[in-house]
C-alpha cells in the first residue's frame, strides 16, 4: 500500500507563501493522478488541486490563480506552491489519489497550514 508523507506547513501571515511537499512510496507513483486536499476544523475534506501523470493541473475555484500544483516523478513527490494566502486557507493539508476512492489508500498525517490575519 502507498505511504504518503506531507510536509512544509507552518504559520504565515495573510499574503504570505508556503510550499508543501508530499512524498509517496510503495507503488509506481508516476501513473497516478495526485491531489492535494485540505480539511478545516468542523468541515469536510476538500480537493483543492490535482495533477495528472502528464502534468495537467486542475484547481478548485477558491485557490485558482494562487496555488500551483506540480510533481516530480523521479522523486515520487508532488508539491503545492501556495501564494497570496488567506485566513480561510487555514487547514490541515493532505495528498492522495485524485479522485480519492473510499477504502483505497490510507491518509498521511497531513501538514498544518495556519494563516493569520
Amino acid at each position: 500500500q502507498v505511504q504518503l508523507v506531507e510536509s512544509g506547513g507552518g504559520l504565515v501571515q495573510t499574503g504570505g507563501s508556503l510550499r508543501l511537499s508530499c512524498a509517496a512510496s510503495g507503488r509506481t507513483f508516476s501513473i497516478y493522478t495526485m491531489g492535494w486536499y485540505r480539511q478545516a476544523p468542523g468541515q469536510q475534506r476538500e480537493l483543492v488541486a490535482s495533477i495528472t501523470r502528464g502534468g495537467i493541473a486542475n484547481y478548485a475555484d477558491s485557490v485558482k490563480g494562487r496555488f500551483t500544483i506540480s510533481r516530480d516523478n523521479t522523486k515520487n513527490t508532488v508539491y503545492l506552491q501556495m501564494s497570496s494566502l488567506r485566513p480561510e486557507d487555514t487547514a490541515v493539508y493532505y495528498c492522495n489519489d485524485a479522485p480519492y476512492i473510499l477504502g483505497s489508500n490510507s491518509w498521511g498525517q497531513g501538514t498544518q497550514v495556519t494563516v493569520s490575519s
